[in-house]
């Protein structure tokens, strides 16, 4: 996906004000198993995926939860260090090698204050991250493992062949073998 593409499906810039936003990017390339970002660490950068597909987790005592997917067109970010400036709570891991568009944090708070039309973009991006984390948290509070499965699954249907089905089982609040069961039923 191109970064015209990302850009505008965020929030419509005028020609200007696109080339302005685009010069503060630049494609970076990372290979599968790379940790994008930190949790426990304040991320001066936002991403937005080229190609590949990462996912964001955060570590227990025991183990590891997942609790978001990306892929082409969307974008990794830490809100709490956007936001606030204070330490993330994720991991961000790339499962597949990956392209993206880099923009640091500081490029893009400047344009804010010089550039109304990025502004407007910027706010219509927090409040898209918002809706989606909104989105996420309802889910995982009202539906069971099998509906949040088969939404997965009817948003990103490609995502059975792209992730291993442990961060799935994980992403769910399932075991593996809780998993097989669901995968295993017909309707």
């Amino acid at each position: 996906m191109n970064i015209d593409q990302i850009l505008n499906a965020i929030h419509p810039l005028s020609d200007t004000s696109k080339q302005t936003l685009k010069k503060s990017i630049a494609e970076v390339n990372y290979p599968k198993g790379h940790i994008l970002l930190r949790a426990d660490k304040i991320e001066t950068n936002i991403y937005f995926i080229k190609k590949g597909i990462v996912r964001a987790f955060a570590n227990t005592d025991h183990n590891e939860i997942t609790f978001w997917f990306g892929k082409e067109g969307d974008t990794v970010i830490s809100m709490k260090s956007y936001v606030a400036r204070q330490k993330g709570y994720e991991n961000i891991e790339l499962l597949e090698d990956c392209e993206l568009y880099e923009l640091k944090t500081e490029n893009l708070q400047k344009l804010f204050d010089e550039n109304i039309d990025i502004a407007n973009w910027g706010r219509k991006f927090a409040e898209q991250e918002l809706a989606k984390t909104e989105e996420r948290l309802i889910s995982r509070q009202f539906r069971t493992a099998k509906e949040r499965y088969r939404e997965l699954l009817k948003g990103n249907p490609d995502l059975i062949q792209r992730v291993q089905l442990g961060h799935i089982a994980s992403y769910l609040g399932i075991t593996q073998v809780s998993l097989s069961r669901i995968r295993a039923e017909k309707n």
